[in-house]
């Protein structure tokens, strides 16, 4: 089917209800609840494994989380892969140590800069998760704060809980009747921030979930790259469900997936006034069809029947054309009941709205509706695999199905990397939550809470360069969030030197050395310091910072003004500056004339590259112009 044009939602209208959670790693010394190192580890170094078969136990209520039931329907074999860095605390063989005291630190630094109401005591709860992340079959959890609330361009968005929890273990491979895990990343603390659901656009989430992040980054104390923040987010619209996408990675893809849930529950609900008029309903029988395709051409279905699997097949009556209705860019109605299937274990599902495609033809499509007693207004959905996979896939379709028939379903749902999503879980409830008996609760007092130093926020100290040191916005945000900007503010109140320069220097210049292979790495402040100071006393040009501190990044064990000799930067003084002017616009006289003024641009490069940064481009500039000047007086 022709894709259709995402259209501009209205979503005041449609009645858009948001909030956000995001999960941040701490940077850490050691794990939350063991002495473990927080470091990544390369699964070639794991020197040990084991495995594990989980399951569902009840709450402290007597009831079990419906998420943690659909689990246990597909039985799979969880591998763990440990390291010389791991103990038998990530491995669930030996009981939890108390919690780790610098994370709950940064946690409650996090908590008053989100305004939050404190605990006076963190108790630990354990919350079941038996999809194999955690070896123990639950993550343990403890709540920090709540009623909080930060100030937006679109009003106050509250802050309804913090956490500190655990993170799971990082998967590594999904072989579909098992799962590996590495236990390097299980257990490094992170915070879990809930809004609440003041958030009304997808422009609105974008800048709530920035400024969230702003605010973590302030502290200096979190994990920076890829995997150590995930956003999830809770979306619903009127008449809709909440569903909860998880796993946003990158900040730029927030408002994607906030528009395309909005968008998918929007046509969900279409299908779902559509099928009513239509009267449909889900015909639970499932038809074994195997027989139709016994010389079938399509390569899915002969590879499956030659493994000994079967096609089986159900009928939705009323659904024709519905099944195959985009709800999302790329993905429709029978791709929700693709990934409940897929839950199930196999590869997917076909249905009449695309069919004959993929080898199957006209005739073996007439031939299964006719054994279906499917008329026009029906769809057919058939799966194959091995007999007991297909017919538990073909009933979460008809699940599925008859959930499109009354109402938008309230699930888990995974972030794709386009800002559609795809079908996780239901979502959990409250059953899955229940004490933790071996972590001992720890007292909040409030001279704890006194001692807590709060940092400057990356915004507060962007607009206090702004006004302070006379940057740009731009090089002020950048200044304002690098790790370096106590070595910034040292150098230009120490030597006298405009901060712009500095910004660039400390900022912008190693990473383009770092394109070219240059090891960056090895420069520390005092470096930066030392070459300043030359800078300061006219030894060397800022032309010549970049060649300076390329060479002392290939020998760091030398000096700066070593360095300044070795790269051949002793500065000059305005005498020879003048004379190289001279030389080079005699060279180019002709240029002079013809383009007068406007020649000092190409001279200007000229003259540099002969310096070579040993002279001052501000002092060669007024020399040039001067130079010219006398030529075109003549």
């Amino acid at each position: 089917m022709a894709k259709e044009d995402s259209p501009q939602l209205d979503y005041h209208a449609l009645g858009l209800i948001c909030g956000i959670e995001i999960h941040q790693q701490l940077d850490t010394a050691c794990k939350l609840f063991c002495g473990c190192p927080t470091k990544h580890r390369e699964v070639e170094e794991s020197n040990f494994e084991f495995f594990r078969y989980l399951r569902p136990s009840r709450s402290e209520l007597g009831e079990i989380d419906k998420a943690a039931l659909e689990e246990v329907l597909v039985s799979r074999k969880f591998i763990y892969k440990s390291y010389d860095s791991t103990c038998l605390v990530e491995a669930d063989e030996e009981p939890p140590r108390e919690i780790n005291a610098e994370a709950l630190e940064i946690s409650l630094v996090i908590a008053r800069l989100l305004n939050m109401k404190i605990v006076d005591e963190l108790e630990v709860m354990r919350k079941m998760v038996i999809d194999g992340s955690n070896t123990s079959g639950f993550q343990r959890t403890g709540y920090v704060g709540s009623d909080g609330w930060i100030e937006t361009a679109g009003g106050r968005v509250g802050i309804g809980i913090l956490c500190l929890e655990e993170e799971a273990a990082r998967i590594i491979e999904d072989r579909g009747d098992s799962v590996v895990y590495s236990l390097d990343r299980l257990g490094i603390p992170l915070v879990e921030i809930g809004t609440a659901p003041d958030i009304f656009s997808p422009a609105h989430a974008r800048e709530v979930a920035s400024y969230l992040g702003m605010i973590l980054r302030s502290t200096g104390r979190v994990k920076r790259g890829l995997g150590t923040i995930r956003q999830d987010v809770n979306v619903s619209i009127k008449g809709g469900a909440r569903v909860e996408v998880k796993g946003v990675q990158a900040l730029n893809l927030v408002d994607k997936v906030v528009e395309f849930e909005a968008l998918r529950q929007m046509r969900l609900l279409e299908i779902k006034n559509e099928l009513q008029l239509r009267c449909a309903h889900v015909d639970d029988r499932i038809k074994d069809v195997t027989d139709v395709f016994a010389k079938t051409g399509s390569k899915v279905l002969a590879r499956s029947l030659k493994n000994g699997g079967v096609i089986l097949a159900c009928r939705l009556a009323g659904f024709a054309g519905l099944v195959g209705k985009e709800i999302q860019p790329n993905r429709r109605l029978g791709s929700e009941m693709s990934d409940r299937a897929k839950r199930a274990g196999v590869g997917g599902i076909f249905h009449t709205d695309e069919l004959p495609a993929y080898g199957v033809v006209a005739e073996e499509v007439s031939a299964v509706r006719s054994l279906l007693d499917a008329v026009p207004a029906d769809a057919v959905v058939m799966v194959t695999g091995p007999r007991d996979r297909a017919e538990k896939a073909l009933l979460a379709v008809q699940v599925r199905a008859r959930e499109a028939l009354t109402c938008v379903p309230e699930e888990t749902r995974r972030a794709l990397p386009d800002g559609c999503s795809e079908y996780m879980r239901p979502l959990p409830g409250s059953a899955r939550m229940y004490p933790e008996t071996d972590v001992p609760s720890v007292a909040i007092t409030e001279e704890m809470l006194a001692q807590l130093k709060l940092p400057e926020l990356f915004a507060d100290r962007s607009v206090r360069f702004v006004q302070q040191y006379g940057l740009s916005v731009e090089q002020a945000r950048v200044m304002a969030a690098s790790p370096n900007y106590p070595a910034f503010e040292e150098i230009v109140k120490s030597y006298q030197v405009p901060a712009s320069i500095v910004v660039r220097a400390m900022e912008t210049t190693p990473i383009e050395l770092a394109r070219d292979g240059v090891p960056v790495a090895n420069l520390t402040e005092q470096h930066y310091r030392d070459c300043f100071a030359l800078l300061a006393q006219g030894k060397v040009a800022k032309e010549g910072l970049t060649a300076l501190f390329c060479t002392l990044a290939k020998d760091p064990e030398i000096d700066a003004s070593e360095a300044a000799a070795a790269a051949g930067l002793v500065g000059v003084g305005d005498v020879e500056v003048e004379r190289a002017v001279q030389a080079i616009v005699a060279s180019k006289i002709d240029l002079v004339r013809s383009k007068g003024d406007r020649a000092i641009g190409p001279l200007m490069g000229l003259v540099m590259k002969e310096m070579r940064g040993k002279a001052d481009g501000g002092v060669v500039s007024d020399i040039l112009k001067k130079e010219i000047q006398n030529i075109l007086n003549q």
